[in-house]
């Protein structure tokens, strides 16, 4: 296959809200300046494909929604480069970053935090910087990017700032996992000064920590507390079945809201739970639901309780809570992809994953091949699976 030719390939469209994803024949067009084409090898199915294919994502909602090519947990072979890429090269193993680093704009150049801005004005309309699409159907009509990513799909065009290489022999089913769910949880708890550290977030030696919701990304946070030393770690859900998943990535114990005493809330639940009953050292939230970000941090320990917002809420949803939780000494915080620059700390992703402290292959509790894409949706809505991995 030619560099720099349009290429032929198999790909899953959302075409609208709610609706199944065809599997069709689309066009893919060469990168242009500072872009690559990336054969995608393996990719995962995250919740935020299926909030967005929902249509309450406030940058792709119900009511304006456009032809997309969802997916942003991919791993892949770069197949071609386009003009002035010059740290990627045809044949490297790239993880795709739905949070891109430029390493030049004013937030790549803060270490608190990862919110490049290079690309992401165009990526959240779903187009390539220069403000066009490299998807098009047999028509010739646009299909839009999803993420910076759009990796349901056998290629993908990506910008050289979305991508990071790493070594060809790192297992390619964990390699997918870290393009999100996996790394925001685990950066999210502050590896060893990565992620969520550098503002000053770090879960520390001998605290307690609460989780809300056991997805991918709240076991994620488990392991990132087991592996900093937390001393007591609560894990909370609504599906009873979740208690062994949370065990097994560290919690000390499992709480599930629904099951409660008379008279007893979570909130009041959990601080009968710290050392000292005045709270948790950090809480988070990993489900998306306004009002369990409100219990989380109420929960956290007056004076110096940290309560970290990680789920996406659908699009208008409002927090609130009474300002004197705040000035008792709360910290109300949020944090995307971890705080992880994708680019200059994957490395530390994976040597915890060497080391053992991140348990990648954990993770994958389903796999299919890319065509049944549309029941992985069902499995993840099932409350049995975490991630679930395709085969292209």
């Amino acid at each position: 296959m030619s560099v720099g030719q349009p290429i032929e390939c198999n790909a899953a469209v959302a075409y609208a809200p709610n609706k199944p994803l065809t599997i069709e024949k689309i066009i893919v067009e060469a990168p242009k300046v500072d872009e690559i084409r990336v054969k995608v090898l393996k990719s995962a199915l995250c919740h935020t494909d299926a909030f967005t294919l929902s249509g309450e994502d406030n940058e792709w909602p119900a009511s304006d929604f456009k032809p997309v090519i969802l997916g942003h947990e991919a791993v892949g072979v770069i197949e071609s480069v386009g003009p002035e890429v010059t740290d990627l090269s045809i044949g490297d193993h790239v993880i795709m970053l739905y949070t891109a680093e430029c390493g030049e704009c004013k937030f790549c150049i803060d270490n608190r935090t990862n919110l490049c801005i290079k690309v992401r004005s165009t990526q959240g309309k779903g187009v390539m910087p220069d403000g066009t699409t490299r998807f098009k159907n047999l028509k010739g009509e646009p299909i839009y990017h999803f993420m910076g990513c759009s990796a349901f799909s056998e290629y993908t065009v990506v910008s050289k700032h979305s991508a990071v290489k790493i070594n060809k022999e790192f297992n390619l089913e964990q390699a997918a996992l870290l393009g999100c769910g996996v790394a925001t949880g685990f950066g999210a708890a502050g590896y060893k000064g990565i992620g969520a550290a550098k503002k000053g977030n770090q879960i520390t030696k001998g605290s307690s920590v609460a989780v809300f919701g056991l997805g991918a990304v709240g076991c994620s946070v488990l392991e990132g507390a087991k592996a900093a030393g937390a001393k007591k770690i609560i894990a909370i859900d609504t599906n009873d079945n979740k208690e062994a998943w949370a065990k097994e990535f560290g919690a000390t114990d499992f709480v599930n809201p629904l099951k409660l005493k008379e008279g007893e809330n979570i909130v009041s639940k959990l601080v009968s739970m710290s050392d000292d009953g005045f709270g948790i050292d950090f809480t988070y939230d990993c489900t998306g639901n306004v009002n369990v970000m409100n219990d989380a941090l109420m929960a956290s320990a007056r004076g110096t309780g940290i309560s970290t917002v990680i789920g996406v809420a659908p699009a208008g949803a409002q927090i609130s809570v009474r300002p004197f939780y705040l000035i008792v000494g709360r910290t109300w915080t949020g944090i995307a992809y971890g705080n992880i620059k994708g680019k200059s700390e994957m490395t530390e992703l994976i040597q915890a994953s060497d080391s053992g402290d991140l348990s990648l292959d954990k993770y994958v509790t389903h796999r299919r091949e890319f065509t049944d894409i549309n029941t992985a949706f069902e499995d993840l809505h099932s409350g049995d699976c975490l991630r679930t991995v395709f085969n292209y």
